[in-house]
């Protein structure tokens, strides 16, 4: 059975859908992200009823408006989820009102100026009003007065985010909560770790040791020393002698008498 295509979103929401986009010609991306292009309308509609989803409205102020190819319920259903996270981050911020006379007596100073710093130590904003009657509007330096005075006491949990305003018989002033910042945590010095002393081993009584036979050594076996071979001595050839040349002896002359 073919998808019906004439769904329209309920009055509450804005978005162009389908036929309620009424303009010639559209700027198309596809349900991947792709650029289609710019289409006439028509066009536009019979591509996405070919592909079985939504021609949804997602820049009506571009020039063509620019649509998308896409399933709305799901997409619908996603927008709302981001919404509903967005909100859950956001800080709601409360603005409580506290209303007081110029004339203002001390008692009741003191006990309004106790419900401020209640309230700024709640994390909220506080308005401080100043009512003005008759002749005391020839006189609006009191109530301005007044406020400085409340925001000098409060000033250690306290900021003055909007400075004193008449606005015909009243004058305002905002105070805000200040903005502590987180001190970073001291950690402690580590204990140093007591080791329990060491329990001294017990050695097991050791056993009669069985003596270790060790195989009998045997007798080694000296290898029978070798003959040492002289050498043969070789025979002195000695030098011939030579023989003695006597010196034959001078005759001896018979001296004369």
């Amino acid at each position: 059975m073919p998808r019906r295509f004439d769904r329209t979103p309920p009055e509450r929401d804005s978005t162009r859908v389908n036929e309620r986009i009424r303009v010639p010609e559209v700027r198309v991306i596809g349900e991947d992200g792709e650029q289609i292009g710019v289409l006439k309308r028509d066009d536009a509609l019979k591509l996405a009823q070919e592909r079985d989803l939504d021609l949804v409205e997602i820049a009506a102020e571009a020039k063509p408006p620019v649509c998308k190819i896409l399933d709305y319920s799901k997409w619908k259903y996603q927008q709302e989820q981001k919404a509903k996270e967005a909100r859950k981050h956001q800080q709601q911020v409360t603005i409580r009102e506290m209303k007081m006379r110029p004339k203002i007596a001390v008692h009741d100073y003191e006990t309004k100026k106790g419900h401020v710093e209640r309230f700024l130590k709640q994390g909220a904003k506080v308005k401080i009003t100043i009512m003005f009657r008759g002749r005391e509007m020839t006189h609006p330096e009191r109530g301005e007065n007044l406020l400085m005075r409340l925001a000098e006491d409060v000033a250690e949990i306290g900021v003055v985010e909007s400075r004193p305003n008449q606005d015909g018989r009243n004058m305002t002033m905002l105070l805000g909560p200040t903005r502590v910042e987180p001190k970073p945590k001291q950690e402690a010095p580590a204990k140093p770790k007591q080791e329990a002393p060491a329990k001294p081993k017990q050695k097991a009584p050791a056993e009669a040791a069985e003596p270790k036979q060790e195989p009998p050594a045997e007798p080694k076996q000296e290898a029978p020393a070798k003959p040492k071979q002289e050498a043969p001595a070789k025979p002195k050839q000695e030098a011939p002698a030579e023989p003695k040349q006597e010196v034959p002896a001078e005759p001896q002359h018979p001296q004369s008498a």
